[in-house]
């Protein structure tokens, strides 16, 4: 059976996961991907529940006994691999004529391999003044915290 528009994209998104999973050497409970693509900007954002903690991906050193290379070289590496990830999923978009998300934010359940995604379509931040692609990941850090801190 031939591959279809979906099938690629998963395999990009796969790709990411994949990365992130690396970066960690395999040892997270889930990874969260933030991809931003508005008005020709690409951004992502990578951060992890470890230990059942939320953590961003400069801090992996603050929780449990495993230490992580955190080194801004290798946070580089990472943001590369999903930029290019991004760039084949806007092409792949194109090529097919469909519309490429504004905004992705992923969740990868690494115990279970349960994958989750919303997409959407709008403007995020580009019409709202003085906000950018990191302030949105931000506040996406912030809210999974807040909701894993209330069920905890």
């Amino acid at each position: 059976m031939a591959k279809v528009f979906e099938d690629y994209f998963s395999e990009i998104q796969a790709d990411m996961v994949s990365i992130c999973l690396e970066y960690v050497n395999g040892v997270a409970d889930k990874i969260y991907i933030y991809c931003s693509y508005e008005s020709g900007m690409i951004a992502p954002s990578y951060f992890y529940s470890i230990n059942g903690k939320l953590v961003e991906r400069h801090k992996l050193n603050d929780v449990g006994s495993i230490q992580y290379d955190v080194s801004p070289e290798r946070q580089k590496q990472v943001f590369s691999i999903i930029i290019d990830d991004i760039k084949t999923m806007i092409k792949l978009c194109d090529e097919h004529k469909r519309e490429m998300p504004t905004e992705m934010k992923m969740i990868y359940d690494v115990k279970t391999r349960k994958f989750k995604a919303d997409y959407s379509y709008e403007l995020i931040y580009t019409n709202v003044p003085d906000k950018i692609a990191d302030h949105v990941a931000n506040e996406w850090f912030e809210e999974v915290k807040k909701t894993s801190e209330s069920c905890a």
